[in-house]
């Protein structure tokens, strides 16, 4: 006897037969409309007299748990094709749809506005909710018409992959656990994933008994959203505007946010080789749609853009006019005239080469001008120029000729526009090196301000040749401050300061004599003269307070008034839709403890405006300032009894914590560091010493991996110490007891605080005290008091 066999499919690595039902387009296998295999062609099934029964046969066919829904009139979508089967009369208990009563094959009177569909106990899909943006938040799973909640104990890195897969979202780019995005509601999910990672949808990963988890438990995921990247409108795929695709949506990326590490990641992942310019929209035209205010802050040795840590940068409106281009190696375009290049420097400094007529050539330092090399910079996605200099180069393959003659305006966006240049031969005359200010990726951190605890006050800091430097104080005046606050991106100017009113700096005076219209996008535009320190001392050293230097305080210590600093002034929080978790950050915060509780209270000053309301924080919160609230003074209370008063609540872990770090009830004393306490040990006074943070009620170190000056320097202005000397691995200051807390710490320099900055959290125990890193800073605190 011969069998023939209508259909098989291979389902978890085994055959099963006669197999001649699908379900599909219902977002998983589990769910959908029916579908039928007869004569080797798809066709749907009539809803008439289809009920529960008929799914429930479906659904045991097809390995999908029990029937959850019968649905008729289309609800998945009208098919295709043949109708095969029409009045399907199932007991419930067949092995197969084609086992049970129906008209006959292919005979009804139907169209395909009538084609049945199921939902199966096995039809699972996911979402994120109460996350930043559409793809992170809480995992949740529908399962039977159920949202459920996912415990963190039954999700891993595999799963991971699957949900944001599934949701559109890229690559996972972090799972957080213990309710970081908030606790759920309703049910947690009594099954745990066990993803491959290879899946399109969790309804294809297997799953068993869950643990028994509360909301306490429920799991947090962040992807990196976007799921495609493109170069568009170029001669060629490997070069064009840099466009990517979030959510399914295509849009551009704004050149601030974007640099030569992040445009050499995007070649490699389109297989167009490296990165060899970084370009304006002029180039390449102007996009459309969004503009993603995503900052990819990639080393640019990643293989895709999802591995590079990303940061939300959304504080200056971009237009398309500053749509981001690039070139790669593998383009046509990578051959161009006008092309440029540093060699022997870092990557925004260095020795200028120029691509001309067919060959890589020097430049000339006397046919050189500010212009030019405003040109240069921006060219290379380095900011803008701080400065050139001639070059004393050897090398053989520079000997000869040389390129001069460059005529630029200074608004140019290549090389390439300048007119007039031509090949001399270089013989004795000076070749050109120039510094760009963006060698920490954007032109805004070439300065900073230290000594507030805050980004946006501080002593100004300048970075030229190489270090940190301060400004002398003569004819420094508010239109000076202006540009600082807006190449910040931190408002506007409320004071400029003089003489070293938030302590003198250490080091070189970079610059004297600042000149600014105030309307200057950049400090390095205004006028000024460098200098040194036989010119000015570091008591003239210049301050800068913007209108975004925010703070908080409890007016009597660790209870009290909740008082927040913003645009100059002392202002109220209001009380309305403040919670637990909200109170417990600003606890935190503080250094007054991991709880307390909120009352009414009546404002201390009754001038004082009400500066924020509706403040209330999620689990994932790590500053106050990333809570939803109400537009800055919008508010709808009243100051005779509607403030907030906060008692803190501290154990006794926090109060010897409190001691030992003798914190003063002023929120600006920097040595009480926010978040996770750090101190220095064993050095020579407090600022300066191994490297210890205070978690989980215990004191331990942190690993030397990837430990540098950048790392070092959020740890001194953390510490309010001044500015980092050295970065210190080996032990340098004896070994540490007890847990290795962190490793792989990885700051750009500007982070205020070391939790900014991308890290490796837990106990390190693949790491050893002999790798314990130190810092040493190059003064003692300072307490500003407004």
């Amino acid at each position: 006897m011969t069998v023939m066999w209508d259909w098989c499919v291979l389902v978890s690595s085994t055959f099963v037969a006669f197999n001649i039902v699908r379900l599909v387009d219902g977002g998983s296998r589990c769910a959908g409309r029916v579908e039928v295999l007869h004569d080797d062609q798809w066709g749907t099934v009539c809803d008439d007299e289809w009920d529960v029964r008929d799914a429930a046969v479906v659904c045991r066919e097809l390995g999908c748990g029990d029937a959850v829904d019968a649905l008729n009139k289309a609800h998945f979508g009208p098919g295709s094709g043949q109708i095969w089967m029409n009045e399907v009369d199932c007991s419930g208990s067949e092995s197969t749809l084609k086992n049970c009563k129906s008209a006959g094959w292919g005979k009804h009177n139907c169209n395909h506005g009538e084609d049945a569909g199921v939902i199966c106990s096995g039809h699972r899909k996911s979402r994120l909710t109460g996350g930043f943006h559409l793809c992170s938040g809480r995992v949740e799973v529908l399962n039977a018409k159920t949202w459920s909640t996912v415990c963190d104990a039954d999700f891993d890195q595999q799963d991971a992959e699957v949900v944001c897969r599934e949701l559109g979202c890229g690559l996972p780019v972090k799972v957080l656990r213990a309710a970081a995005f908030g606790r759920g509601e309703g049910q947690v999910w009594s099954e745990e994933l066990q993803c491959r990672g290879n899946e399109f949808q969790i309804s294809f990963c297997p799953t068993s008994l869950s643990h028994n988890c509360t909301h306490d438990s429920d799991v947090g995921l962040v992807c990196a959203g976007h799921t495609g990247a493109r170069l568009a409108n170029g001669s060629d795929s490997c070069s064009g505007r840099v466009e990517l695709q979030y959510l399914n949506e295509w849009g551009t990326v704004c050149d601030v946010s974007w640099d030569m590490r992040a445009a050499s990641v995007l070649c490699g992942q389109l297989k167009c080789g490296s990165a060899v310019a970084v370009l304006g929209s002029d180039w390449f035209g102007e996009g459309i749609g969004q503009i993603w205010a995503d900052v990819f802050d990639c080393q640019g040795n990643e293989t895709h853009l999802s591995k590079c840590p990303i940061s939300s940068w959304s504080r200056t409106a971009c237009s398309h006019k500053q749509d981001a281009g690039v070139i790669c190696s593998g383009s046509s375009l990578a051959f161009h005239e006008g092309r440029v290049r540093l060699s022997g420097g870092m990557e925004c400094e260095g020795e200028l080469e120029v691509y001309f007529r067919q060959d890589w050539t020097r430049v000339l330092l006397d046919s050189w001008s500010e212009s030019e090399a405003s040109v240069v910079c921006r060219q290379l996605g380095c900011g803008s120029a701080i400065s050139f200099s001639s070059s004393f180069t050897s090398s053989p393959e520079h000997r000869h000729m040389c390129v001069t003659g460059f005529n630029c305006t200074g608004s140019e966006a290549h090389l390439g526009n300048c007119s007039n240049a031509e090949t001399v031969n270089c013989s004795s005359r000076e070749q050109l090196s120039i510094t760009c200010s963006g060698k920490f990726k954007s032109a805004h951190s070439s300065i900073r301000l230290v000594g507030s605890g805050g980004d946006c006050a501080g002593r100004l800091e300048v970075f030229h040749s190489g270090s940190w430097g301060t400004v002398c104080g003569d004819m420094w005046d508010i239109e000076d401050a202006q540009v600082v606050c807006r190449q910040l991106q931190c408002g506007v100017a409320l004071r400029a300061l003089v003489p070293a009113q938030f302590g003198p700096g250490t080091g070189p005076i970079w610059l004297n004599e600042v000149e600014c219209d105030g309307n200057e996008t950049s400090l390095w535009n205004c006028r000024f003269q460098l200098c040194g320190e036989d010119e000015c001392g570091h008591k003239e050293d210049v301050g800068v307070i913007c209108s975004e230097f925010k703070e908080i305080r409890l007016t009597e210590g660790c209870e009290g008034n909740l008082e927040v600093f913003y645009n100059g002034t002392w202002g109220n929080v209001c009380l309305n839709g403040m919670d637990g978790e909200t109170v417990s950050l600003i606890c935190q915060e503080l250094n007054c403890g991991r709880s307390g509780s909120e009352s009414w209270a009546k404002a201390r000053v009754e001038s004082a405006p009400n500066w924020l309301d509706d403040l209330k924080c999620r689990r994932h919160d790590s500053i106050l300032w990333h809570c939803p609230s109400s537009p800055w003074r919008q508010n709808n209370c009243d100051k005779d009894n509607e403030v907030a008063w906060i008692t803190c609540s501290e154990d006794e872990n926090d109060r010897v914590l409190r001691s030992h770090l003798k914190c003063s009830s002023s929120p600006h004393h920097r040595q009480c560091s926010k978040h996770l306490p750090l101190r220095l040990r064993g050095g020579n006074g407090i600022c300066s010493g191994r490297l210890e943070v205070y978690r989980n009620a215990e004191w331990g170190s942190v690993c030397d991996g990837l430990w540098d000056i950048m790392d070092a320097q959020v740890v001194c202005r953390q510490l309010g110490c001044g500015p980092a000397l050295s970065a210190d691995g080996s032990a340098v200051f004896g070994a540490g007891e007890g847990p290795i807390w962190l490793n792989r710490v990885k700051c750009r320099g500007n982070e205020i605080h070391l939790w900014d900055c991308p890290h490796s959290l837990k106990n390190h125990t693949d790491c050893s005290h002999s790798q314990d890193t130190g810092v040493t800073c190059a003064g003692q605190m300072i307490l500003l008091d407004f």
